[in-house]
């Protein structure tokens, strides 16, 4: 694959700890592009829609998604009326916010029909709906779904839909977790792709639902080929985004601005590693500066009877700290 233009970087506000204000200054000030607004973040934020919009504007972000919209597809009177109600009411939210895209995801809820002919008449009538108002809707495969759980069956939904407004979703953990890959993606024409979420995890022994909600990480820190994910998006035609989702309760127990760092860090290294640019080459280093030593007072003093004997001179002492420095001697030959 030829080198690329870096792609936009996202990050939802789920990921990370604070409030959504908090969440979104610290995506703004390591650099990110955007942010997905989780929606109860959204739902515990003292202002209103509107509000998140001026701030997103005034940090320099783009609100990417927002998500997630549950229990949707194929269900049965009356919920389906009442979900396309909610729906519309979703849309208000988007548009308030400033954003045009939807996530969808799969529908878990056990009353939910096994017919694909309906999931795509529901996600048809959707997008139809949204597309008046300016906004699409993405279609994400859980991998816990109850009837759709792979991207191929949603890719399957999103055709028989057949709506310029509605399209495909990819996510690596709910894609690579269940041991599927991207193969065949390059037979979905590339503006189908909406959006691609990306997390890794570390190779558990447990149910995936669990595994999700508590283990994910950032690519490169788990045992899931993320990268290889991520070349076969690109090989396929994607451009948007490349937006983290994790889910983990340490990320979210930590400063926001620190793993923030380390999750751009993560998709800078995942995007070179999948050949979409290259990493500058490392520094060249000219020499050793100093050396640290932590020591005892005894070994202290041995360490510094050695230190003379090899031709360093005792310095001084830090002027708080029980820390001495020793300077190698200078040659006075002319």
């Amino acid at each position: 694959m030829a080198t690329l233009n870096p792609l936009p970087k996202s990050i939802a506000t789920v990921s990370i700890s604070g409030t959504l204000a908090e969440k979104m200054e610290a995506a703004a000030a390591i650099g990110y592009d955007g942010v997905e607004i989780f929606e109860n973040d959204l739902l515990t934020y003292e202002g209103a829609p509107q509000d998140v919009r001026y701030l997103a504007e005034s940090l320099g972000l783009a609100i990417t998604c927002f998500q997630p919209f549950r229990d949707f597809e194929a269900m049965p009177e009356p919920q389906r009326s009442r979900n396309l109600d909610r729906a519309e009411r979703k849309f208000d939210v988007m548009q308030a916010l400033g954003t045009d895209l939807l996530l969808v995801c799969s529908n878990i809820n056990p009353a939910a029909l096994d017919d694909d002919a309906r999931a795509a008449a529901d996600f048809h009538e959707m997008a139809e709906r949204a597309a008046k108002r300016g906004l699409r809707v993405g279609f994400e495969a859980l991998a816990w779904g109850r009837h759709v759980n792979r991207w191929r069956h949603a890719w399957s939904i999103v055709q028989q839909a057949n709506h310029p407004a509605l399209g495909l979703i990819l996510d690596s953990f709910h894609t690579l977790a269940v041991r599927d890959d991207l193969a065949g993606l390059s037979d979905v024409p590339a503006d189908k792709i909406f959006f691609v979420q990306l997390a890794d995890a570390p190779a558990l022994s447990m149910d995936v639902l669990s595994w999700s909600r508590h283990f994910r990480n950032f690519p490169g820190q788990g045992q899931l080929p993320v990268a290889a994910f991520v070349r076969d998006a690109i090989a396929a035609g994607y451009r948007g985004p490349l937006s983290l989702e994790i889910f983990n309760d340490e990320f979210r127990a930590a400063p926001a601005r620190l793993m923030a760092r380390d999750g751009l860090r993560s998709l800078l290294l995942t995007e070179a590693e999948a050949g979409v640019t290259a990493l500058p080459d490392p520094p060249r280093f000219g020499g050793i500066e100093f050396l640290e030593f932590a020591v005892d007072d005894e070994s202290g003093r041995r360490l510094g009877e050695t230190l003379r004997a090899l031709g360093f001179r005792y310095a001084g002492r830090h002027k708080s700290k029980a820390v001495d420095l020793f300077r190698r001697a200078r040659s006075t030959a002319s």
